[in-house]
């Protein structure tokens, strides 16, 4: 009997979890059993980060005690501050993060005996280290965010001001619904290194790296590049229709595991919309609907989680190339319970192959070959 792979493991059930299920057909995503489209405008990201890493959504004092937990730990030391400024303004944020993530195994080493430390951590201070960097290139002063809460403290770090409350909240909702997503590629890659018995530190490198791919969390920023010239509907139109003819690929459509939909755009699409309607901007809302509608007619494809989260985070004046580095400041949670929940259960993954090289052949000594 012949052996068949998977190409790219798809349809293959490499293990279990207890986190998260993806809605195979696209009509609902669970974490810890909580649909994503239960949780309202204002539930703030660390409820959910909590939840996925302890297994339970928080009570008020619950919830308390994570959040206190995460501020005991958001100081940086001067040296990782000093060692992320030396890094070029030319580096691409996700090796900044990368790089941070290290950085925090070299000076907090990850005790076997408090599993959440190394997490919480990384929660704390990842959104602080990106800052760091960008506010050292930009030429301006470094002032640490008054703003509690991951979401409010990276758009005060970065914008200057506590952000609005209702901005405040949608960066909450657009972070919670990054926060985890089953067995994909990044996620399942941090959980290999977890399977080795590493440090969490080395597996969140492991999800950063994988992360940085265009073909996992790249997608936002290649849609909003592509999209930006077009401010209206007629000229999205056209630009769309002759990438077709061209057979060009459209970032942020479709999915590897959702067939009908993804249930997270239409949430992230009202968010765009109604930031659209804030900021005067509901043509450049309309350009990107035309471009879903054409994909939709046309190719049968759906917008995923990435093609309006573009168009949001745009219009909360966050730069392009800070879209993926929002993505790591969210999965990190996911990332962390993955790598805890492999450790509770592990056993070394490591996967066979179908050998496709040569026959058996003679070995030639060095003189002989020619």
């Amino acid at each position: 009997m012949s052996e068949e792979a998977s190409k790219g493991l798809e349809g293959v059930v490499a293990g279990s979890t207890a986190i998260c299920t993806v809605g195979r057909e696209g009509r609902d995503l669970r974490y810890r059993g909580y649909s994503i489209k239960d949780m309202p405008l204002g539930t703030r990201y660390e409820e959910i980060a909590a939840l996925l890493l302890t297994g339970e959504l928080p009570d008020r004092r619950a919830l308390e005690k994570f959040n206190a937990e995460l501020a005991g730990r958001r100081e940086i030391p001067r040296a990782i501050a000093a060692a992320l400024e030396s890094l070029p303004a030319s580096a691409h944020p996700m090796d900044v993060l990368r790089t941070g993530a290290s950085l925090l195994g070299c000076f907090f080493p990850d005790p076997a005996d408090q599993p959440l430390d190394a997490p919480l951590r990384a929660l704390a201070t990842l959104p602080d280290m990106l800052l760091i960097w960008h506010a050292h290139h930009a030429g301006q002063p470094w002032r640490a965010p008054r703003q509690a809460g991951i979401a409010g403290r990276y758009l005060e770090g970065l914008h200057g001001r506590p952000p609005e409350e209702e901005d405040r909240a949608m960066m909450d909702l657009s972070l919670i619904l990054y926060a985890e997503h089953e067995f994909n590629a990044s996620t399942f890659a941090a959980r290999i290194t977890t399977s080795t018995i590493s440090d969490m530190y080395s597996a969140l490198c492991t999800g950063i790296g994988t992360l940085k791919g265009k073909l996992h969390g790249g997608a936002n920023e290649a849609a909003m590049e592509m999209l930006l010239p077009y401010r209206d509907a007629a000229a999205a139109e056209r630009f769309i229709t002759e990438a077709l003819k061209r057979k060009e690929r459209v970032m942020g459509f479709g999915h590897r595991v959702y067939k009908i939909s993804d249930p997270r755009s239409d949430i992230i699409k009202e968010l765009a919309r109604r930031q659209a309607e804030k900021h005067n901007a509901m043509g450049r809302f309309a350009a990107f609907e035309v471009v879903e509608g054409i994909l939709r007619r046309d190719k049968g494809l759906f917008p995923n989680l990435d093609f309006y989260s573009a168009l949001f985070y745009h219009l909360l004046g966050i730069p392009i190339p800070h879209y993926t580095p929002l993505f790591v400041l969210s999965r990190v949670a996911g990332w962390a319970a993955h790598c805890l929940e492999q450790r509770a259960d592990n056993r070394l993954i490591r996967p066979t192959a179908i050998y496709t090289g040569p026959a058996s052949r003679p070995w030639v000594p060095l003189e002989q070959r020619r």
